[in-house]
């Protein structure tokens, strides 16, 4: 997240002060240490921890600070962007996601199923981009879901820091019982728990890999971000069915399509209201390519050139009469 808005500042000639999460403050601690170490001059990094609201609105106040960049949840951004109106800050945001991934009848059920494993699974569910719906074609959904459920029995949940582990714990326990919120939502409306539904026998904060079948659009499931291990799976009938469900959000970051048809994979990308899509792909961030989403997911993008846009201004210099 930090080298992300820090090396475009810091390369259009910026100044930057990080506020960091204060449920994970040690690794901007660590990289402003290895930025002195590198030699960046003292003064051109700084990292302010303490109360997250009284930091907030002294830099939001500040006419010092032309631009805040911000990654997290959408009802933070809206206020930080509320709160850049007095000064008109420029702004960028990455926010939260509700990231489809649709997998039609003509997928590759081994391309599938194991890139659908990678966009949901990644950090045990807790990126932006993470697939929060698992669309499944009715022609395919039971070979998938038989396939997927076995793929995700197979993640090893664990201690990070262990080779073998691939399943870590959620950050703290509000995002476990938000978890359970949500899938206790879904099995009161009808949904099947097909695999996991529970916290992990480590105890702690560590939540069991889970699958739900027979998600629907009334569930918290399908309508907010879960952030944690939990796949629902959504049947649909048609290629337009489907953009629908995916596009009925106010979220716009990443989404996610399974397909054998060239033609679809165009037609479809284009439809979907997203600012990432990935085709036959699970796992599609990089820092040569823009990443940033639409709708409330967010404004501007981050990484590849386009990344350095948001540091700059655009000045016009008219020059005669020189002789």
């Amino acid at each position: 997240m930090i080298t992300r808005k820090v090396g475009p500042a810091l390369a259009c000639g910026c100044t930057v002060v990080v506020k960091p999460s204060e449920f994970t403050p040690l690794t901007a601690l660590a990289a402003a240490d290895l930025a002195l170490q590198a030699g960046i001059p003292a003064g051109a990094l700084n990292v302010v921890m303490g109360n997250a609201p009284e930091i907030g609105d002294e830099l939001m106040q500040s006419t010092q600070v032309r631009k805040i960049t911000f990654t997290g949840s959408t009802a933070v951004g809206k206020k930080l962007m509320a709160g850049s109106a007095n000064t008109v800050k420029k702004v960028s945001l990455e926010l939260g996601g509700n990231a489809p991934c649709i997998v039609f009848d003509d997928a590759d059920i081994d391309v599938a199923v194991k890139g659908s494993l990678a966009a949901k699974f990644r950090n045990s569910g807790q990126t932006c981009v993470c697939a929060n719906r698992i669309l499944v074609q009715e022609g395919i959904y039971e070979k998938f879901a038989s396939a997927f459920v076995k793929a995700v029995q197979s993640l090893q949940v664990g201690n990070g820091l262990e080779e073998s582990t691939s399943q870590g714990p959620l950050i703290n326990e509000a995002a476990v019982q938000k978890v359970e919120k949500f899938v206790g939502d879904a099995t009161s409306k009808g949904a099947n728990i097909m695999l996991g539904g529970k916290r992990h026998s480590l105890g702690m904060s560590f939540y069991e890999p889970t699958v739900v079948g027979n998600v629907s659009n009334d569930m918290l499931l399908f309508s907010e971000e879960v952030f944690g291990p939990v796949a629902p799976l959504i049947p649909f009938k048609t290629e337009e069915e489907a953009i629908h469900l995916a596009n009925d959000t106010n979220a716009g970051l990443a989404a996610y399509m399974f397909t054998k048809n060239i033609a679809r994979s165009w037609r479809v990308s284009e439809a979907l209201e997203y600012g990432l899509v990935g085709v036959n792909e699970g796992l599609i961030s990089t820092e040569v390519a823009p990443f940033g989403g639409v709708k409330q997911s967010g404004l501007g993008r981050e990484g590849s050139k386009y990344g350095m846009d948001d540091y700059l201004e655009i000045k016009y210099v008219c020059m005669g009469n020189l002789g």
